[in-house]
């Protein structure tokens, strides 16, 4: 595995392997890598002859509250696992190196991004696209694997590469949980023992709301939504939000509605923690 920390490297490595004719997939990350990340470098290693994985804690999607400065790190780690997954190209660039220090130009999908944890995390999108974009230019990939965990930046950058004639497919991959069914997160870290217990709840809480979606439609998502927010409290989490909107316009369903993202946010202690159901509605 060859372990780039510059742009230039990459941009070099990715125009000579273009010109070779070989397929790219890129794996963008933040690091602290899990079996949700693996499984989306496993993923592309099927279907790619180079397979190049992202390292980078990106400042730009952390409000001025939130937590850069803790978010768990652990470079050779990380290595590792890549090196196990037989990743070709490890990119792990600092921030001076990604962004000039007088950097102004920003990429905004201004529609998908607004609800949810868009409206919860004003700038967190626009950072998501702005560094997705550097790197799709970057690393000139056929395709580039994002996981379902978080659905909505899935769809906001679908839109970002229909929208700006990325010539980049975007690989939806399934969303991965531990064996107790909590989502595979990297904040998970920071759950205590007891936190984690009670963190099951939101897994609970989305697949009694997707039984019920299955069985009433969305005519009833008011309601299931609201019982959703009430077991989810009972097990003490603090709900940011608990939603039910059209996948594919993230706005409230209609009657030509087929699937609806039912998600949800919730703080259990300090940790936030996302999660989501995609339904099919008849």
């Amino acid at each position: 595995m060859i372990l780039f920390r510059t742009k230039a490297e990459l941009a070099r490595f990715a125009a000579e392997t273009k010109r070779s004719g070989k397929v790219i997939g890129l794996v963008p990350t933040m690091g602290y890598l899990h079996a949700g990340h693996m499984s989306l470098v496993d993923t592309a290693r099927s279907r790619a002859d180079v397979v190049i994985v992202t390292l980078f804690v990106n400042p730009t999607q952390f409000g001025p509250t939130e937590d850069l400065d803790r978010y768990p790190r652990d470079f050779e780690r990380d290595k590792k696992m890549c090196e196990e997954h037989n990743v070709d190209v490890l990119f792990a660039p600092d921030a001076n190196e990604m962004y000039a220090s007088d950097s102004s130009t920003w990429i905004e999908e201004l529609d998908l991004a607004n609800p949810l944890c868009g409206a919860s995390r004003p700038a967190f999108y626009r950072g998501v696209t702005t560094v997705v974009g550097k790197l799709f230019h970057l690393a000139q990939p056929d395709f580039a694997c994002f996981g379902l965990k978080d659905a909505q930046q899935c769809f906001v950058i679908e839109r970002m590469v229909r929208d700006l004639d990325f010539q980049v497919e975007i690989v939806p991959c399934p969303l991965v949980r531990d064996e107790d069914g909590l989502a595979l997160s990297s904040r998970n870290r920071y759950l205590s023992a007891e936190e984690r217990q009670r963190a099951l709840s939101i897994h609970q809480a989305l697949l009694a709301g997707r039984k019920e979606l299955e069985e009433k439609g969305f005519a009833a998502l008011d309601e299931i939504c609201r019982k959703a927010i009430d077991s989810i409290t009972a097990a003490g989490g603090r709900v940011d939000y608990v939603e039910g909107l059209d996948r594919a316009t993230m706005k409230a369903p209609t009657a030509d509605s087929r699937e609806i993202l039912l998600a949800a946010a919730v703080f259990f202690g300090t940790t936030r923690l996302i999660d989501n159901e995609l339904v099919q509605v008849k």
